[in-house]
C-alpha cells in the first residue's frame, strides 16, 4: 500500500472534503466544513494525515495554542481528530503520524497534551505522555437580582465580530487561560453553541455559558474590564441555584474544588511544562478543545 503523511491541505477541497467525510464517519457527524467556510479555520489547526489514492484514511491533528499560565505565555500543542478508517486499522499508521509530530515539534514547543478514550489509554504512554488529573470548580448561588443577560443567536456574521472583538479586548478571568486563538472559540459559537452567548450591558460583557435547570455553566467571560464574578453570574438573575465554571478562576476561595474526567475522556500530558498541573489543580478551559 503506497501511503503519505500530508498536511497544510485545508484549501483544497477534495482532500478537506475526505478529511471531512472520515471524521463524520468516526466522530458522530463531526464536520470543520462550516468552520472553514466562515473563515475562521487557521494554520493553527493543521491536520496530519495518511493519504491512498487520494483518500485521507488516518489523521492526527496538531492544534498550536499559546496559553497564559500564571501570567507567563506557554507554547503548546494538543493533539485531536485522531481517527483512522476501519478498512485501515491496526496498520500501525496513527503511530507512524505520531512519531512524525514528534520530530517536528518537540523542541518548538513546550508542551503537547491531549484527550484519549478510554480504549487506547495503553497507547499514548508509548510515546512519553503520562495520565494527568483535571480539576472542576462550582458552587451554589443564589441572587435577588432580575435577570439582565440578553442572549445573543449568534447567526449574523456582525454578531460574530462584535464577539471577537470583545475578546481581543477582555481582561483575564482565570489563571489559566488561551492567549489569543479566538479561532478556536468560534468554532464552538459558529456551530452548535450558538444559543450559548449572553450580552449584559451594565458590565458590557459577553458570557458564553449552558443552562442546565438551575445550573448555569459559564465557560468564559469577556469584558474589556475586570468585575466579581459573582457579579457578572448575577446578571443570569434568581433562577440560577448552582454554578460551574469551564475554567480556572483566579480567585478560587469560594468555589468547590473537585476532580474532574469527562466520560471516556482521560487527559495525556507531556513535557516538564505540566509538573505542576495536578498541583495547582487546573482545567483546560472548556472552550479550548480540539
Amino acid at each position: 500500500m503506497n501511503t503519505q503523511i500530508i498536511k497544510s491541505y485545508r484549501n483544497q477541497d477534495t482532500l478537506r472534503h475526505s478529511f471531512n467525510a472520515l471524521a463524520g464517519k468516526t466522530f458522530e457527524g463531526l464536520n470543520f466544513e462550516p468552520w472553514y467556510q466562515n473563515g475562521y479555520w487557521s494554520d493553527s489547526y493543521n491536520p496530519y494525515s495518511i493519504i491512498v489514492d487520494g483518500e485521507i484514511i488516518a489523521n492526527v491533528s496538531v492544534n498550536l495554542i499559546d496559553f497564559m499560565w500564571n501570567g507567563e505565555k506557554k507554547h503548546l500543542i494538543q493533539l485531536g481528530t485522531v481517527m483512522t478508517d476501519e478498512r485501515f486499522r491496526n496498520q500501525g499508521l496513527i503511530r507512524r503520524i505520531m512519531h512524525e509530530i514528534d520530530s517536528e515539534y518537540s523542541r518548538r514547543v513546550d508542551g503537547i497534551y491531549l484527550f484519549a478514550n478510554d480504549s487506547v489509554l495503553n497507547f499514548y504512554p508509548k510515546f512519553g505522555f503520562r495520565q494527568a488529573m483535571e480539576y472542576r470548580y462550582s458552587k451554589p448561588f443564589s441572587t435577588s437580582r432580575k435577570r439582565t443577560v440578553v442572549q445573543i443567536p449568534m447567526k449574523e456574521k456582525e454578531d460574530w465580530l462584535s464577539l471577537e472583538a470583545a475578546m481581543g479586548q477582555s481582561v483575564s478571568y482565570s489563571r489559566f487561560s488561551m492567549a489569543g486563538n479566538s479561532n478556536l472559540i468560534m468554532f464552538y459559537i459558529t456551530g452548535f453553541m450558538q444559543d450559548c452567548v449572553y450580552y449584559d450591558k451594565q458590565y458590557d460583557a459577553y458570557i458564553i455559558a449552558e443552562t442546565d435547570g438551575d445550573t448555569l455553566v459559564v465557560h468564559d467571560i469577556f469584558s474589556k474590564e475586570k468585575y466579581p464574578v459573582d457579579d457578572i453570574l448575577a446578571s443570569f438573575g434568581p433562577e440560577t441555584r448552582q454554578v460551574i465554571l469551564g475554567f480556572t478562576p483566579i480567585d478560587a476561595q469560594s468555589y468547590m474544588i473537585s476532580p474532574f474526567r469527562k466520560e471516556d475522556c482521560t487527559l495525556f500530558v507531556k513535557d516538564s511544562v505540566f509538573d505542576g498541573f495536578d498541583q495547582e489543580r487546573l482545567i483546560f478551559p472548556t472552550l479550548s478543545h480540539a
